[in-house]
């Protein structure tokens, strides 16, 4: 019998992308970006908080490591989508974060939507609805670390780090060492069945 997790004890949690994994995938997501924009012309990368701004600013290096016309701060931004959440009735506690649009702004830019995990989608639709009352974008497309399935709603990352097939009752979670304590990059699953 193994003691270390007795019966009814929660799983431990897993890890299932360390930080070579996080810094890999980050770097193809820059590359597919690239690629898709035909260039850096005319791109902006939206961070969602917390987690989706950090990754935005280390995208934003990765593409000027790869386009050295590219300064990684004039290009990157923070959107806020607290106030456009359907869910605050449920759970009103959520702070608010300050909305950073480059100096560039919105307007006719190619804005990509960075998160850490997409899972029902309700936060990439609060973004949306968020985006339109900064300006109008020419194209929106969507970049996340994780999909782990279950949406609820009509809603796919355009480039997705890790396609993660969980199920319902497990959580997952992106520890990143700008937003975390410790200071770590990992992606762990809890509650694995």
């Amino acid at each position: 019998m193994d003691l270390s997790n007795p019966p009814g004890a929660p799983a431990p949690a897993r890890t299932v992308l360390a930080s070579a994994d996080i810094d890999r995938a980050l770097t193809r997501i820059a590359h597919e970006i690239l690629e898709a924009n035909k260039g850096s012309a005319d791109l902006v990368l939206m961070g969602i908080p917390r987690r989706g701004y950090p990754l935005a600013r280390r995208l934003a290096d990765k593409i000027a490591a790869a386009d050295p016309s590219v300064d990684p701060a004039a290009i990157t931004g923070q959107l806020d989508v607290t106030m456009f959440r359907d869910d605050l009735a449920r759970q009103p506690t959520r702070t608010p974060h300050a909305t950073e649009v480059p100096l560039s702004g919105i307007d006719d830019k190619v804005v990509v939507l960075v998160d850490d995990v997409l899972y029902s989608g309700r936060t990439i639709r609060a973004a949306l609805d968020a985006l339109v009352d900064l300006g109008r974008p020419r194209v929106v497309r969507l970049a996340v670390l994780v999909d782990r399935g279950h949406r609820e709603l009509p809603i796919r990352a355009d480039h997705v780090g890790k396609n993660l097939p969980t199920a319902i009752v497990e959580k997952v979670r992106v520890h990143l060492r700008e937003t975390d304590v410790p200071a770590v990059d990992e992606v762990v699953i809890e509650g694995a069945l």
